[in-house]
């Protein structure tokens, strides 16, 4: 639980959500996810995979319906007969801990210290904090998706966690048709996938952008229908800078990816991001916010910013650079470390631990 449900239409957990549930069935285990009543998909079964639809009024309510949702899909596991219950973050279900069902294990996935968002209050980010510390004190074993949210909890909780990080596909189809669509040439634009949030810096990489004499198109994907995302819109031109909003198919993406001239990574808050991962998968290559996340997945295979003029600095002299080495070592980590096949063994193996 603590998605919005499968199959994947708005993110990382629910994309997380999807290809975990469906491995471990492959491998002959029953699995159920928790979907939001708002939730497209309406039937009781994805490919192998019970659902379980909660009412969720998110779309009345905004954030706070959330913890409505989550209070709803653990009143409904409190009556299953679950072994494992696996709650993907803690944001809005740490508050009903009396809840938890007492008869199965808790495994929490800690996602990425949500009490340093910006775009939360100082009273909220205090609240955030004692939901953190409630989770890693209550759950019977924790995730952490990056080696620093590993170290943190280990400092902040003398807890230990299990490093587990998300997972790409390797094995990459694209199709430069798809392009077509979009009105893109390959090699002739630049490229960022992320969610309308400031953590995520899109304002300082359009900015980087507009401040550069780089001259192709700034393409970004995400579904700018929030204030954030608004005021973005509205504020810069849309002849160098191209809002493609949010886009659900994997192939078109890869396509989009594989295509770039080269990819920003905004992100700044939380563990292994998913869209980073399938770059590196689509051999491109990267420019990401230089943070320890960032770098623990990265390493020296990429360019990186703290500010707009660093990605003003870096697109004037990108026709000299020469990515061949990053894109290939890139692609390595994604075959060695990041393949899905090997997290959900990892998964696999952590849950039949848990159990007597």
């Amino acid at each position: 639980m603590g998605s919005r449900g499968i199959p994947n239409r708005y993110g990382g957990y629910e994309q997380f959500a999807q290809y975990l549930s469906v491995g471990l069935v492959q491998r002959g285990h029953e699995v159920w996810v928790y979907n939001s009543s708002l939730h497209p998909f309406k039937a009781d079964h994805y490919q192998g995979v019970h659902l379980l639809h909660c009412f969720d009024p998110e779309d009345r309510l905004g954030s706070f319906g959330q913890f409505i949702y989550d209070f709803n899909c653990l009143r409904d596991a409190r009556s299953r007969p679950f072994d494992i219950l696996f709650q993907l973050g803690y944001t809005s279900s740490a508050i009903w801990h009396p809840l938890w069902p007492k008869q199965m294990m808790q495994v929490m996935h800690m996602d990425g210290l949500e009490w340093k968002r910006s775009k939360y209050s100082k009273r909220v980010q205090a609240f955030l904090r004692r939901m953190e510390r409630t989770a890693a004190n209550r759950a019977d074993a924790l995730i952490a998706d990056s080696t620093a949210i590993e170290d943190y909890l280990q400092r902040a909780y003398q807890k230990p966690s299990t490093f587990i990080p998300y997972g790409a596909q390797s094995d990459i189809t694209t199709k430069v048709e798809d392009l077509d669509k979009y009105k893109l040439k390959a090699g002739d634009y630049l490229l960022a996938i992320a969610r309308f949030v400031p953590e995520n810096h899109i304002e300082e990489i359009i900015q980087g952008v507009l401040g550069s004499r780089y001259e192709a198109p700034l393409v970004i994907v995400g579904n700018p229908q929030q204030a954030y995302g608004e005021y973005l819109r509205a504020k810069y031109p849309a002849d160098q800078v191209r809002f493609l909003g949010g886009i659900y198919d994997f192939e078109q993406l890869n396509s989009l990816r594989a295509n770039a001239q080269l990819y920003f990574h905004g992100h700044s808050v939380g563990g292994t991001n998913p869209s980073l991962l399938e770059a590196m998968a689509c051999e491109v290559p990267i420019c990401a916010h230089d943070n320890v996340f960032n770098r623990s997945v990265l390493a020296e295979n990429a360019h990186y910013f703290l500010d707009s003029s660093a990605i003003s600095r870096l697109l004037d002299e990108i026709e000299q650079q020469d990515h061949a080495d990053w894109v290939l070592r890139n692609k390595e980590r994604i075959l060695s470390q990041y393949r899905w096949e090997g997290i959900i063994d990892s998964y696999e193996e952590l849950f039949l631990n848990l159990l007597p």
